[in-house]
């Protein structure tokens, strides 16, 4: 296979994928606040022109970077069963939140994403609805195959099984562990199953 080196913007993958972990790991090691599009150039081996052809700022290849992580990284599992699949994709979730640079680039985002509007928007339309459509798909195949009832109110129970995840990730600060997690699931499907 012959290695991408650009497209007929001039774009290379490879340089592309450098700017991204770039920006991942001087987040984690210096915070939203001193990271630069200097520093970003200078880590990936690029020059500063090359990314702001790319992107007009630093919160737009932290945008970039954290939706490629997240969409490699939340994808809930699809074991048949829906408790198993829900602690599975909960862990995964709080793992991602905790300890990925990932999840240090969404914590970062979503605090100046309280600072700005457009980024707030952002974050919702190119992360969150697409994201809440992954957590719902759990379960839709539960109710496909009889493990939920019909009627159910699944966009209630996404909020139930996740919100508290973030809430504590983002407000709190307190641990989000599987035994947390296995108790959302828990208490979220407490009644509704068989």
């Amino acid at each position: 296979m012959t290695a991408h080196r650009g497209n007929r913007h001039g774009r290379s993958e490879q340089a592309r994928l450098s700017v991204l972990e770039a920006a991942d790991d001087l987040l984690v090691e210096r915070g939203y606040a001193q990271l630069t599009i200097e520093g970003i150039a200078a880590r990936a081996g690029v020059a500063k022109q090359t990314i702001y052809r790319w992107w007009q700022s630093k919160t737009d290849v932290l945008m970039e970077a954290f939706t490629v992580d997240a969409r490699e990284a939340l994808r809930p599992p699809d074991t048949g069963e829906l408790v198993t699949d829900l602690r599975l994709h909960l862990r995964g979730l709080a793992i991602f939140l905790t300890e990925h640079d990932a999840g240090a680039v969404f914590r970062a985002l979503h605090g100046e994403a309280q600072h700005d509007a457009a980024l707030a928007a952002r974050l919702r339309t190119e992360h969150l609805s697409r994201q809440r459509e992954l957590d719902r798909a759990p379960l839709e195949r539960a109710v496909a195959r009889g493990d939920l009832p019909p009627g159910t109110d699944l966009d209630l129970l996404v909020d139930t099984l996740v919100g508290p995840l973030y809430y504590r990730v983002l407000v709190t600060g307190d641990p989000v562990g599987a035994d947390f997690t296995d108790r959302l699931v828990d208490e979220a499907l407490r009644g509704l199953t068989g």
